[in-house]
């Protein structure tokens, strides 16, 4: 009826055995299903069976060779049907054995828990990784959805980069053009400005004007401007002039047809005492001259000031000019109107009597009320005008040049000779309204003066 097993039976050996030692008992028949044993700690063999109402479990020990059936099924069998521990055939060792199904029991209960925490962190394991797998999809998405984010962002980058670059060589090559023109502009300026300081060193005017007395026959009818301007107005007319240099003669005759004569020669002999010399008639060519009219007008009411300092309001400020130029100890009068301008520091103060502005533009200094005292510049408003602007560029037709005269005499007798020459009729001259030689190495400038029989015609 016993399969007899090795002190270490197999699983399979074990399950025989049991099938075997249930076959012989009351409650075979009530088995449905043997779970396959478990080996454990002291060679014990576990084997969980299962009833229609119950279950309960087979320890064998390997060592001894005995099987042991405890049911835990209290509904299938009685208090008195109770299945007893079978050993070899004898009823011995009852307590031992039931110390070592007590132990196993526990180990089973403790297999159990462990069994149940290992499925339930299977469990946990398992929904973790799915939770991981999802969140590793989604990061997965993210870093997709960061890459082509990041490759657009670089395209951009770089479209940005090269379109700057290419704003910046087109700026460079802008810069570079307007250098270019700046320095033709600069070279055409700079020849500009040489020409202009020719033109003005050719046509300054250098004019001391007389003083005339002047007397005052009547007063002048009052107009609503009279006391308010003072006016004037002044004819300047440059004097022609050329240049004379050494071995050159000027000769003015009285009569026009005796310079003409005297042209119509290639060359002239003059007698010097034993000596002769020869000398060579030319006309003359003046630079250019020019006649303008300069008007002047002078308010005798209105006075301009400078160097004011921007420290006040713009009104404040008109209002402490018009209290500083109204005070009486200080030469001042009664205000019209003030204008003041805070980036130039200047201005003008219009009096409503004439006479106040005259008579502080000649103290040129003015003291005027701020935050502090300021001291500043006055002076009269003057009104330029240009008119009448006329060039002439003409030939003197009763001066002649001479040339080509040598030096070999004092300078005052070769002049002498020149000029008793070109008086004789014989030489084709005539009276001599003045004369002028120079002798080598010097210079003289001589200046014309307009005839006035010609300005009267």
């Amino acid at each position: 009826m016993f399969r007899q097993l090795s002190p270490c039976p197999t699983s399979i050996e074990a399950a025989y055995l049991y099938v075997s030692i249930l076959s012989a008992t009351s409650i075979s028949c009530c088995i449905t299903h043997i779970l396959f044993p478990v080996i454990m700690e002291n060679h014990l063999l576990l084997l969980h069976c299962v009833t229609k109402d119950n279950q309960f479990v087979v320890i064998f020990d390997c060592r001894k060779q005995y099987q042991s059936v405890f049911s835990q099924a209290d509904s299938i069998m009685s208090d008195s049907d109770a299945v007893k521990p079978l050993v070899n055939g004898k009823m011995d060792n009852i307590d031992d054995e039931e110390q070592k199904l007590s132990v196993a029991k526990e180990e089973l209960n403790t297999l159990t828990k462990q069994l149940e925490k290992a499925e339930d962190e299977k469990s946990r394991l398992q929904l973790a990784k799915l939770s991981a797998e999802d969140s590793k999809k989604e990061a997965s998405k993210n870093v997709m959805v960061l890459q082509r984010q990041g490759e657009q962002r670089q395209e951009e980058f770089s479209k940005t980069v090269k379109g700057i670059q290419n704003d910046i060589s087109m700026l460079e090559k802008g810069n570079k053009d307007l250098m270019e023109k700046l320095k033709k502009s600069q070279a055409k300026l700079r020849a500009k400005k040489t020409e202009s300081a020719t033109l003005q060193q050719r046509f300054k005017i250098y004019v001391q004007i007389p003083e005339k007395k002047v007397k005052f026959t009547r007063k002048e009818e009052d107009s609503d401007d009279s006391g308010q301007h003072i006016k004037g107005v002044f004819t300047i007319a440059q004097r022609p002039s050329v240049l004379l240099k050494g071995g050159q003669a000027l000769i003015t005759f009285e009569e026009e047809k005796v310079a003409a004569q005297i042209l119509k020669m290639a060359k002239c002999t003059v007698s010097c005492d034993k000596d002769k010399v020869h000398v060579k008639p030319k006309s003359l060519t003046l630079d250019p001259f020019v006649k303008f009219e300069v008007h002047l007008d002078v308010s005798t009411k209105t006075l301009s000031f400078s160097n004011v300092p921007f420290t006040l309001s713009e009104e404040r400020m008109r209002d402490r000019l018009e209290i500083s130029f109204s005070k009486p100890s200080r030469g001042g009068g009664e205000v019209q109107r003030v204008d003041y301008d805070k980036h130039t520091g200047r201005g003008q103060i219009t009096f409503l009597n004439s006479g106040v502005a005259e008579r502080l533009a000649l103290k040129r200094k003015y003291i005027v009320d701020m935050d502090r005292e300021v001291n500043v510049k006055v002076d009269l408003v003057y009104n330029y005008k240009l008119k009448k602007f006329q060039t002439f560029c003409g030939t003197p037709t009763r001066t002649i040049l001479l040339c080509g005269i040598a030096d070999f005499q004092d300078e005052e007798d070769l002049q002498d000779h020149l000029e008793i020459h070109f008086q004789k009729p014989s030489n084709y001259g005539g009276e001599v309204e003045c004369i002028k030689y120079v002798s080598g190495g010097n210079e003289v400038k001589a200046f014309f003066t307009e005839d006035m029989a010609e300005s009267e015609a």
